[in-house]
C-alpha cells in the first residue's frame, strides 16, 4: 500500500516500515482511558495524563523534528563505543549505519534498530496497558550479533518534566524548583509541591516515575536522578557524559533540577546470540501505593506478555465492531484504523497528539455529538447514558456549555474564558440522537428528562450574569430554586427553534462566533450562515417526523417555549427578533418550572411550516447563475460566494447542507456537481477543496482566508467535509458521485508518497496532498456512517434491520462478492453482497436473500427488513450470515 512508507503485513491491519525513521512528524498513539500517550519512529513524542500532568514535555509536530531526546535507551559497549537504540545521538555515523524497521498495530508500537559495527540489535516495544494503569511500557530487547562475546552497560534515558503544559515556557527554571525526586529501588519518582499556576496555586496530587528492572528483577545499579547529573556540564540529552565518559551519579538526593529517569543497569556479558532483557516503565498516578501494585502485576515476563497480549486483544476486537472487505485488498485493513478513531478521540480530544492546535486538551460540543455517531454504531451499549448525558450540556437559550469533561455530564464554558456560541451547535445532538432511534428504536428515550447547563453567559453570550457564581451550580433552575428538568425532545425543540428566530439581516440565520468552519470567525455581528439555515430547515422537519412516529397524542413542554409558537409573518424580520427577545426575558436567569401540553398534530404542523418557509427562502434568494449556492454573509452584509471580479468563490460546505439538508433540489444537486468539479476538484490529486482561492484576506468574515491557501480551512482537502459531501450525495440518490468523494479520500491516505501518514483519516490533506492532524478527526465516524448505512445500506429503521445497498460497480472490481461486518441489536451479523454480472449500483436490485440459509423475503423498491424481533433470537455467540444476490 502506497510507496514505500510502509505496508500491510497481515490480515489484522499490522502494517510493518524500514523508513518511517525518515519522516520525522510520524506519530502513533498509545492510550487507556487514563494515559495518553504519542510515540515517533526515535520515541519521541510525549505521555500525560491531562493539560496540567505531563510526565514528558509536550511534544508538538514541530517539536518532533527537533526535540531533545525523550526517551532514550543507551548502551555502552567496551571502553569507548556509545550506542543509541532509538537512534537520538549526535554520532550521526553510527546512526546512519543502522537498520531500521518499525512494525506497529492496535495499539503497540515495535522499532528495531541494528548495528553491524556494534555488533548489536535492540527491538523496543511500547504500549500502554488496556487494564488502566497510568503506565507507558517500553520492553527493550538487546541481542548480539557478532561472532564475538560482547559486554554491554545499558542506561534507559526518560527525561521527566513532570508538571502542567503551561509550564513549558511560563516558569520552566520556578517550576523545576518545586520538584521533590526520590530515588526508588528501581528508579525514580518526583511529586512537585506545587500544581504552579498564579491565578492559584494548588497542592499537587501527582507522582511522575520512571522505573526499571531486567528479567531477573535486578533494579538498575546506578540512578541519575536529575538532566544535570545525567548529561554533564559539556553534554546534552543526545550526548550526555554519562554515557559517553562512563561517569557515576554521585550518592544521595538531589532536588530544585529538572528532573530525570536516567537508569544504568549492571554490565553485562552476552555471547553470540544471547539476549537481554529489560523493563521500563513510565507513568503518572497519584498514589504511591498504585505504583508498587503495578511493579508486582508488570515484573514478571511472562505476566507483562500477558498485559501486552490483552491491549493487543483488546484494541483488535474493537477495530472488528465494524468491518468491511470491499474495494481493493488493503481497504477492510485500512478501515479498521478509521474504526477506531472515534474511540481515540473520544479518551484523546482534539488536542492530545502533536498537532494541537485546538488548544488546551478535551473536546467541543460538535466533537462530543459527531464522535457518538461512530460510537452507537461501534458500541451500542454505552450511547443511550451517554446521549442522554449529552443534553444536559444544552443552555435553555439554544446554545450550549463548548468544553465537554472528563466525567459524565460535566461541562465547561469555553476553554479561553471567551463568551461566544457556534451558530451550528444546535444542529448536531438532532443528527446523533436519529441514529441512535433508528439503530435502536428506543423512542422512550425522548421523553427522558435531562436538566440545562446554566452559567454567567445569559442570551446567547449577548449578555454576562455580574451576580452569577460556580458555587450555586451549573443548572438551570425554577424560581423557586429547584433544578429545572425538561424532556429531550424539549431539548431539541429549544435548539431548533430558537436559531428559527435568531436571524440576520437577509432573514437567515445569524452566523454568531462561526459555524461548523471555526475559521469563519470574524463576523459575529452581521454575518449569516445559509449553509446551516439549511440544516436546521431539515431538522425541524425531522423533529416534526420523530413526533408523529412516537404515537403520542400531546407533549408536555415548558410554558415558556410556546413563545416560539407564536404566529408571525416569517418574512418578517423584526417579528422574529421580537418573539426571541420576549422569549430570551422570560428564560433569562430561571424558569417558572411550569409546563402546558402541546397537541403533536399541531406542534408537526408548526415545525414543518417554519422548515419549508426556510427552504423556500434559500431556494428563492441563494442559489446563483454561477451553479451553486451561497452560503454566507460577511460582517458587512454582502454576499460571500459567486463571480467577484473575475475570481470564482465557492465554498464546499455552501453545497453540503443544502443538499443533505433537502433545499436542494435535484437539478441543482446536477449543476453543484458540474461546479465542484470545475472549481473545487484538484486534478492531480483528486480529491475536493474546502474553498477556491479568494486571492485576499476577509477580515469581515473570518481567519481562515489569512492562513496559507491549501491548508486548514483555507482550500485545503478537508476531509470531515469532503465525507459529508458523500454523504449527502449517497442520501439524495447519487451514490457513484459518493463513493468517488470517499474514495478519493482513501486513495489520498494511502499514497503515503505525498500524505507521510499511517493508515488512518486525517483531518485533512494540504497543498502537497501530505495528511495533516491524524486520528483525532470527526471525520472517522462520518465515514463509517456513509460507509455503512449508505454505500452498503446496512442501518436501523426504526429499530429494525434495513438493507438497501448503494454499491457501485468500482466496489466489486476485485471480487464478484464483498462484506460488511457488524453488530446489531446484540448479534453480530455478516452480509455478503454478490454481483455476478458487476452491474451498477442503478442497474440492480436485490433478487435473493437469506439469513443463515433461511429465505428472506424482499420489500417493494428491493430493499429488505428484518424485525428486530428476528434479529434478537438470532444465536449471540457466533456470526450470523446474511447472503444476498444483486442482479
Amino acid at each position: 500500500m502506497g510507496n514505500n512508507l510502509w505496508s500491510f503485513t497481515g490480515s489484522f491491519g499490522t502494517f510493518e516500515s524500514k523508513s518511517a525513521d525518515r519522516i520525522k512528524s510520524l506519530y502513533f498513539p498509545l492510550t487507556n482511558e487514563r494515559l495518553m500517550s504519542s510515540i515517533s519512529p526515535d520515541l519521541h513524542g510525549d505521555i500525560k495524563t491531562g493539560q496540567d500532568s505531563f510526565l514528558l514535555a509536550p511534544a508538538s509536530r514541530i517539536d518532533l523534528l527537533n526535540l531533545r531526546s525523550s526517551r532514550n535507551f543507551w548502551v555502552r559497549a567496551g571502553k569507548s563505543r556509545a550506542w543509541s537504540a532509538t537512534g537520538v545521538s549526535k554520532d550521526l555515523k553510527q546512526i546512519n549505519s543502522d537498520i531500521f524497521t518499525l512494525r506497529a498495530g492496535f495499539l503497540w508500537h515495535e522499532v528495531m534498530r541494528a548495528n553491524k559495527k556494534m555488533g548489536l540489535e535492540a527491538r523496543i516495544l511500547s504500549f500502554v496497558p488496556v487494564s488502566g494503569a497510568p503506565i507507558e511500557v517500553m520492553r527493550v530487547t538487546l541481542a548480539n550479533t557478532s561472532s564475538k562475546e560482547i559486554t554491554i552497560i545499558p542506561t534507559a534515558a526518560i527525561p521527566i518534566y513532570g508538571r502542567g503544559a503551561n509550564n513549558l515556557r511560563d516558569h520552566r527554571h520556578v517550576t523545576s524548583l518545586l520538584q521533590r525526586p526520590r530515588l526508588h529501588r528501581f528508579g525514580v519518582t518526583t511529586k512537585p509541591t506545587l500544581s504552579f499556576d498564579e491565578a492559584g496555586h494548588k497542592p499537587n496530587q501527582a507522582v511522575y516515575f520512571v522505573l526499571g528492572w531486567d528479567d531477573d528483577l535486578r533494579p538498575p545499579s546506578h540512578i541519575y536522578q536529575t538532566e544535570e547529573v545525567f548529561c554533564g556540564d559539556g553534554g546534552d540529552l543526545e550526548a550526555p557524559e554519562s554515557v559517553l565518559k562512563d561517569i557515576l551519579p554521585p550518592k544521595g538526593v538531589v532536588v530544585g533540577e529538572e528532573p530525570m529517569g536516567a537508569l544504568r543497569f549492571r554490565s553485562v556479558s552476552l555471547k553470540p546470540g544471547e539476549y537481554a532483557f529489560y523493563t521500563i516503565v513510565m507513568g503518572i498516578s497519584n498514589s504511591y501505593a498504585e505504583i508498587e501494585d503495578t511493579i508486582k502485576k508488570l515484573k514478571n515476563p511472562v505476566k507483562l506478555q500477558i498485559e501486552f497480549m490483552k491491549t493487543r486483544e483488546h484494541w483488535t476486537r474493537l477495530s472488528e465492531r465494524i468491518k468491511v472487505e470491499a474495494g481493493d485488498g488493503d481497504f477492510g485493513k485500512w478501515f479498521r484504523w478509521v474504526a477506531i478513531q472515534p474511540t481515540l478521540r473520544r479518551i484523546y480530544g482534539c488536542s492530545f497528539l502533536p498537532d494541537f492546535d485546538y488548544g488546551k486538551g478535551g473536546r467541543g460540543w460538535r466533537d462530543l455529538w459527531q464522535d457518538c455517531l461512530g460510537l452507537i454504531l461501534s458500541e451500542p451499549d454505552r450511547a443511550r447514558e451517554l446521549l442522554l448525558n449529552n443534553f444536559s450540556g444544552v443552555r435553555i437559550d439554544g446554545s450550549n456549555a463548548t468544553i465537554i469533561g472528563k466525567k459524565p455530564g460535566e461541562f465547561l464554558s469555553d476553554r479561553n474564558n471567551i463568551s461566544r456560541v457556534w451558530m451550528d451547535h444546535g444542529v448536531w445532538p438532532l443528527i446523533t440522537l436519529d441514529l441512535y432511534l433508528n439503530e435502536q428504536g428506543d423512542f422512550g428515550m425522548l421523553f427522558n428528562e435531562a436538566p440545562y447547563f446554566r452559567n454567567h453567559e445569559l442570551d446567547r453570550a449577548s449578555r454576562i450574569d455580574p451576580a452569577w457564581r460556580a458555587s450555586r451550580g451549573q443548572r438551570l433552575k425554577t424560581r423557586s430554586g429547584k433544578i429545572y428538568k425538561g424532556t429531550v425532545l424539549e431539548h431539541l425543540l429549544v435548539q431548533n427553534l430558537v436559531q428559527f428566530f435568531n436571524v440576520g439581516s437577509h432573514n437567515h440565520v445569524r452566523l454568531e462566533g462561526a459555524d461548523w468552519n471555526d475559521g469563519l470567525d470574524m463576523a459575529k455581528e452581521n454575518g449569516e450562515s445559509v449553509a446551516f439555515s439549511a440544516m436546521y430547515a431539515h431538522n425541524l422537519a425531522l423533529i416534526a417526523e420523530i413526533i408523529e412516529k412516537t404515537g403520542a397524542k400531546d407533549v408536555e413542554i415548558a410554558e415558556e417555549l410556546t413563545a416560539l409558537f407564536k404566529k408571525i409573518n416569517y418574512g418578517d424580520i423584526g417579528a422574529k427578533r421580537k418573539v426571541l427577545a420576549e422569549y430570551f426575558a422570560k428564560t433569562r436567569y430561571t424558569v417558572s418550572g411550569r409546563k402546558v401540553k402541546m397537541d403533536t398534530g399541531r406542534l408537526a404542523a408548526d415545525l414543518r411550516a417554519k422548515s419549508e418557509w426556510m427552504t423556500g427562502h434559500i431556494r428563492e434568494n441563494e442559489w446563483l447563475k454561477e451553479g451553486f449556492f451561497n452560503g454566507y454573509y460577511d460582517n458587512r452584509k454582502r454576499r460571500v460566494e459567486g463571480r467577484h471580479g473575475g475570481i470564482i468563490r465557492m465554498m464546499l460546505a455552501s453545497q453540503v447542507f443544502p443538499i443533505m439538508g433537502g433545499a436542494a433540489e435535484d437539478w441543482q444537486i446536477a449543476d453543484i456537481l458540474k461546479s465542484a468539479r470545475r472549481h473545487l476538484r484538484d486534478k492531480r490529486l483528486k480529491g475536493f477543496r474546502l474553498n477556491t482561492d479568494f486571492k485576499s484576506e476577509q477580515h469581515d468574515l473570518g481567519r481562515a482566508f489569512s492562513f496559507l491557501y491549501g491548508d486548514k480551512e483555507n482550500g485545503a482537502f478537508f476531509s470531515h467535509m469532503a465525507v459529508m459531501f458523500a454523504y449527502a450525495l449517497y442520501k439524495r440518490g447519487y451514490a457513484r458521485e459518493g463513493w468517488q468523494a470517499l474514495d478519493s479520500i482513501y486513495n489520498m491516505a494511502k499514497d503515503t508518497s505525498m500524505s507521510k501518514i499511517y493508515p488512518c483519516i486525517p483531518e485533512y490533506f494540504n497543498l502537497e496532498g501530505r495528511g495533516m492532524y491524524t486520528y483525532l478527526t470527526g471525520s472517522a465516524s462520518w465515514f463509517i456512517l456513509t460507509m455503512l448505512t449508505q454505500a452498503f445500506g446496512v442501518k436501523g429503521k426504526d429499530g429494525d434491520l434495513a438493507i438497501e445497498p448503494k454499491l457501485c460497480r468500482e466496489q466489486f472490481r476485485a471480487s464478484k462478492t464483498i462484506s460488511i461486518e457488524r453488530v446489531f441489536a446484540g448479534r453480530r451479523i455478516r452480509v455478503n453482497f454478490s454481483n455476478p454480472e458487476r452491474r451498477d449500483w442503478d442497474a440492480y436490485r436485490i433478487r435473493k436473500a437469506w439469513l443463515n440459509g433461511r429465505d428472506l423475503a424482499i420489500m417493494e423498491h428491493g430493499r429488505i427488513i428484518v424485525s428486530r424481533r428476528t434479529i434478537q433470537g438470532l444465536p449471540a455467540g457466533k456470526t450470523n450470515i446474511i447472503d444476498i444476490i444483486l442482479g
